[in-house]
């Protein structure tokens, strides 16, 4: 009977909870008899050795974890090859290897199987994690799922969470267009979520403009949908000329009294690290080196940047990143999480490490992809048709998209 445990980690995305309960279904009927558990708090949990035992009835209530959003074990951000940053977070003692500490762990706890949920930096953790037990003679066998609603895995084509995402900005949007009535020249910024790939916000916007089509809008009583539609789409890919954008704006600005722009939070972070640079100040990162993007505050730096440029009266920005993040799955991305889960569970009793998903050098095939071809940052694809088609529907030149950074 093989004890089989799971842990999450990195932000959240719509898929932590369901993609438990999807591994789960599998085990009911692949093995049934198998033992599970869960660390609490992603790696930091498996240091610890802090982890609970799930109920036996689990098995068959599984189908319950898909209507939950977040991680009911836990999330943490914790680069295991990081190893001051665990020592001063109190993880291991000075002196001790965080993967040699969790492979122990993973011993002593009597575990066979252990299933990692998260983006590129806890798949990375993880492929470090099981070269050390192969390198080192431990028999156990990991296995992960990627989820990011970035949507920013080489070489997956979709990752778990991500579409989700994209419709609940949307939903989340949809509210906050309305603020375009409550003054003249209104700039409202959407920031979404995003570090180096514009993925999420062009799908968000997508998505959004499909939600509006769906509304009964009224012109003769000033309600009209090009006061409510998406004027751009700012991305880390597009190479972005600030003054034509601006003088682009100010037409929609004059003709609708309102601009909605859709910005993708890495957009201007390059930018924004130079000016902080240049005024001699540190950049906050976290464990892995990324810049926290939630302290740089991009959506704040652009707002200051077109406020006057756009002559506007009031500047509203918004962020529907913990909003869509923290979602229950959809039906379309609890189907991939069942497929990942499938093809997951059935690698991992073979005893073949890697993480499940849609590969694209395989024409998309759903498999185990092995850990070493897992990176993050890769860019969204400017060229693809629906993404040109939305440009050239709100107006926004193709010139902008002539350059990936």
């Amino acid at each position: 009977m093989p004890k089989i445990a799971f842990l999450t980690a990195g932000g959240l995305a719509p898929c932590l909870s369901s993609s438990i309960g999807a591994l789960i279904e599998q085990y009911a009927t692949l093995c049934p008899d198998a033992e599970l558990v869960g660390y609490l708090n992603g790696y930091q949990g498996l240091l610890q050795g802090k982890s609970i035992t799930f109920p036996a009835d689990v098995m068959q209530k599984a189908a319950k974890l898909h209507h939950f959003g977040g991680s009911f074990i836990g999330n943490s951000r914790v680069k295991l090859t990081n190893i001051d940053d665990c020592v001063k977070r109190g993880l291991v003692n000075e002196g001790q290897d965080p993967l040699h500490v969790a492979a122990e762990q993973l011993t002593k706890d009597g575990i066979d199987i252990l299933h990692t949920i998260g983006g590129d930096d806890t798949n990375t953790a993880a492929a470090n994690l099981a070269g050390y037990l192969e390198g080192n003679n431990y028999d156990l066998t990991v296995v992960g799922m990627p989820k990011t609603v970035d949507n920013d895995v080489f070489p997956i084509v979709q990752t778990l969470g991500a579409w989700t995402a994209a419709d609940q900005g949307a939903l989340f949007y949809a509210n906050i267009a309305n603020e375009n009535t409550t003054s003249r020249r209104q700039l409202l910024i959407h920031e979404i979520m995003g570090r180096s790939c514009g993925w999420l916000a062009a799908a968000t916007a997508q998505s959004y403009r499909k939600l509006i089509d769906s509304w009964d809008f009224y012109p003769e009583m000033l309600l009209s949908k090009a006061r409510w539609d998406v004027n751009a789409v700012w991305l880390p890919e597009l190479a972005l000329d600030l003054d034509a954008e601006v003088e682009r704006l100010n037409g929609c600005m004059d003709e609708h009294d309102c601009v909605h722009l859709f910005l993708s939070e890495g957009a201007g972070i390059d930018a924004i690290i130079k000016e902080m640079e240049t005024r001699g100040e540190e950049v906050p990162r976290d464990a892995f080196g990324h810049p926290r993007i939630d302290q740089l505050n991009p959506g704040k730096w652009f707002a200051k940047q077109l406020e006057d440029k756009l002559g506007a009266e009031k500047v509203l920005v918004q962020k529907s990143g913990y909003f869509a993040r923290s979602a229950a799955p959809n039906e379309r991305d609890i189907e991939l999480i069942r497929k990942s889960a499938a093809v997951a569970a059935k690698a991992a009793l073979e005893k073949t490490s890697g993480v499940a998903g849609l590969d694209e050098d395989h024409g998309g095939e759903m498999r185990v992809i092995e850990f070493p071809r897992i990176k993050g940052h890769k860019p969204f694809d400017i060229t693809q048709e629906w993404f040109a088609e939305m440009l050239e529907a709100i107006g926004q030149p193709k010139a902008l998209a002539a350059e990936s950074h």
